[in-house]
């Protein structure tokens, strides 16, 4: 995947122009677009601290007297870092390990990135089902062992270090994503050198992979720290019974609960908002000159004569624990009559399943995450490529490095507080959308920009211009060069972002959860909803309903980017 975040590189051939040589019309076009996604972004997020500073800054004043605001900062903060440490340590050994895979068991290295294809709000309650003190499957059996003692627990997943835990399980698979293509450009010959001299395999490790690796360890580290403190789902669903709130969890609260209170819940989003800037600030400064990291070689990083069995082990134990488990504990409760602590094979049934087909709001949800996450697509793609333009090709410097902050603004603030934001815009005129699919449309888009226009960014920077010059010589207009020339070249770029958007979009939860609405709900939203209040066994059939319509759609992604459309994950 591309590292969002790094500082665009111009390539040499492509010179900035001075405002005066730019033709009037390209400038102004690139303007206005710059304009609209200043709209999509930038609104939202004023909109938020207008919110909270209104009425003398009534919004803070009730925040502050918010019970349990305290605990709730505090578990935030336990919950980001907390969850980090684990993504970092798991993250980085699993993809070392990758790199130590036998030959025939390399369809492993795509193990690690399960959780980002699962729907974490499914994956969750499968933990719901395997740790709670009482009727939990791996509880009980713990309980049925000679040595042990009581009618509870011992573990207790509703509870803060569970949480940090299953959060950080979840996201050891975004820094994997990240290591693993450092160590795939990465010259063996240096670890062999260090061999050489008397370091071990091991100590070669630490001394000389980890530290050349610090730039992707700060952008993994760092994409992991921003979802750790704008996590909503696992808190939310875990959390609640035991009342343990965090930020994102105390602002939701203010916006459901009647009546809302708009202005406490964008005065919590501000130092989210804030730790977010304050995050991509504190990555760029640590990282430098990015020159002082190139390992490039002639020679690949994986080695066949350093194959272990042992990496096979722990990459398949982490898709065990990561996704397996919770979505077999989600398989045992939903063709069970009722959630119980013994499993009672004679009662299985599939009623549960032909509940779903019978529900008219089941099948709205899953048709709107289709056809939202299919249109968000459709539009982010052309919005992605006029922007990759802008920057790539500067019709003056100001316009692409503005454009170039605008399209990645969103990937260094949580989403929810972008869900607030529209929520927040969205709910008044001049555009009243709140209520309608438009809205969550919206969202998508926006949340999706750093995606579809790093993707297509990186391969203009790779095709150059040559070809599209030599077509406007040999007379093609604009229109006619851009759809037989450069679209076509660009074809593996936009299936891979294509292919990630529609993967994330499909099991959306955060922002989604703030911009609902009764009327227009998505799979992620409406399964809350029916944790909150419906049964478990119905519960776990529409989360693993969720999961195959997910996988579905990674099928759709896969069938059209060929085998290498997961490799841009």
């Amino acid at each position: 995947m591309i590292a969002v975040g790094r500082r665009t590189r111009f390539v040499s051939s492509v010179k900035a122009r001075s405002d005066a040589s730019v033709h009037p019309v390209r400038l102004l076009a690139s303007i206005g677009f710059a304009a609209i996604v200043a709209y999509l972004v930038v609104v939202p997020l004023v909109r938020v601290q207008q919110l909270a500073l209104q009425d003398g800054a009534a919004g803070y004043s009730s925040a502050a007297d918010a019970i349990g605001l305290r605990d709730a900062i505090v578990r935030t903060v336990l919950l980001a870092s907390g969850s980090v440490a684990i993504a970092l340590v798991c993250g980085t050994g699993l993809a070392w390990a990758a790199t130590r895979l036998p030959a025939r068991l390399r369809w492993l290295g795509v193990v690690p990135l399960l959780p980002i294809i699962s729907p974490a709000v499914a994956t969750t309650i499968g933990w719901a089902f395997l740790l709670s003190p009482e009727a939990g499957y791996l509880n009980v059996l713990w309980r049925k062992l000679p040595f042990a003692t009581g009618t509870s627990g011992p573990v207790n997943v509703y509870t803060v270090p569970w949480i940090v835990t299953i959060v950080g399980i979840s996201l050891s698979a975004f820094v994997y994503m990240f290591v693993r293509s450092g160590l795939s450009n990465m010259n063996e010959e240096l670890v062999e050198a260090a061999e050489v001299c008397g370091s071990s395999s091991r100590a070669a490790f630490f001394t000389v992979v980890l530290p050349l690796l610090r730039p992707v360890l700060v952008y993994g580290g760092s994409t992991a720290l921003l979802l750790g403190l704008g996590q909503v789902t696992v808190p939310l669903i875990l959390g609640r019974r035991e009342g343990v709130d965090v930020l994102t969890t105390v602002l939701y609260r203010f916006t459901s609960d009647a009546p809302p209170d708009y202005g406490a819940a964008a005065a919590l989003g501000s130092p989210l908002l804030l730790a977010g800037l304050l995050i991509v600030a504190v990555q760029r400064a640590m990282l430098g000159d990015n020159s002082r990291f190139v390992t490039h070689g002639g020679k690949s990083f994986r080695a066949a004569a350093r194959s272990s069995r042992t990496a096979a082990v722990a990459l398949a134990g982490y898709g065990v624990v990561a996704v397996a488990l919770p979505l077999g504990a989600l398989v045992i409760v939903a063709v069970s009559p009722f959630w119980s602590p013994n499993i009672r094979v004679d009662l299985f049934t599939l009623d549960n399943f032909r509940e779903l087909l019978e529900r008219r709001e089941i099948v709205d949800a899953v048709r709107n995450s289709v056809l939202l996450s299919a249109g968000a697509v459709l539009v982010s793609l052309p919005v992605g490529f006029v922007a990759a333009s802008i920057i790539f090709k500067a019709p003056t410097r100001w316009v692409a490095r503005t454009v170039d902050v605008l399209v990645n603004l969103p990937m260094g603030i949580p989403a929810v507080v972008f869900g607030a934001g529209f929520l927040f815009t969205y709910t008044r005129p001049p555009a009243v959308l709140y209520g309608t699919p438009w809205v969550i449309l919206l969202v998508y888009v926006t949340v999706m920009l750093p995606f579809t226009t790093r993707f297509q960014l990186s391969a203009m920077m790779a095709v150059g211009t040559a070809y599209e010059e030599a077509s406007h010589t040999s007379g093609a207009g604009f229109v006619r060069t851009t759809a037989e020339i450069v679209v076509p070249m660009l074809r593996p770029a936009l299936v891979g972002a294509g292919t990630t958007m529609l993967i994330l979009l499909s099991h959306e939860f955060s922002a989604s959860l703030l911009v609902r609405s009764v009327r227009t709900q998505v799979m992620g939203t409406q399964l809350y909803d029916y944790w909150t209040t419906g049964s478990y066994p119905l519960v776990a059939a529409f989360a693993l309903a969720m999961c195959v319509v997910t996988g579905a759609c990674v099928a759709v992604a896969s069938r059209l980017g060929g085998r290498g459309a997961l490799d841009h994950l």
